[in-house]
């Protein structure tokens, strides 16, 4: 039996999802596969590549043939340079960076608007203490004024 490494297409219309499998090369594209050995997904920023390499090198050592798409995948990952005893790629797998925690970013905003609650409250404490402030040194102005005028008079 001769076996492929290749893509099985999946997902929806113009948003192509690829699972990476081992099959029969005479069954259908996306037949029944022998193994699942990794996930493609091409439209994610950077693209998606999850390959389980033990698996791959089993398949490979046995005489499974990759596809063109599935040996340039596996270039990039560096298992066909593993498999061929060539020296690992250079510019390493880029990976999508990690997604901000949810609940922390929920927490944040619950305690920021708990904060903008009391925040009300306290700027109508602030004010008057604000007011008497600005007033404080007109006030003392005019003292220092008045007790000018009257040491001259």
């Amino acid at each position: 039996m001769a076996v492929k490494i290749r893509l099985l297409r999946m997902g929806k219309i113009r948003n192509p999802q690829y699972r990476i499998v081992v099959a029969d090369s005479r069954t259908k594209r996306d037949g029944r596969a022998i193994e699942f050995v990794g996930l493609y997904h091409p439209k994610e920023e950077p693209s998606r590549i999850e390959v389980n390499s033990d698996r791959v090198q089993h398949w490979l050592s046995v005489g499974a043939q990759p596809s063109e798409a599935v040996q340039a995948i596996l270039s990039k990952t560096g298992d066909w340079q593993k498999f061929k005893g060539l020296p690992a790629p250079t510019e390493p797998l880029k990976v999508r960076a990690a997604a901000p925690d949810r609940k922390a970013a929920y927490e944040a905003e619950a305690q920021a608007a708990a904060g903008l609650a009391d925040a009300p409250k306290a700027k109508k404490a602030a004010e008057p203490k604000k007011k008497a402030e600005a007033e404080a040194p007109a006030a003392q102005a005019e003292e220092q004024s008045g007790a000018g005028a009257g040491a001259e008079a």
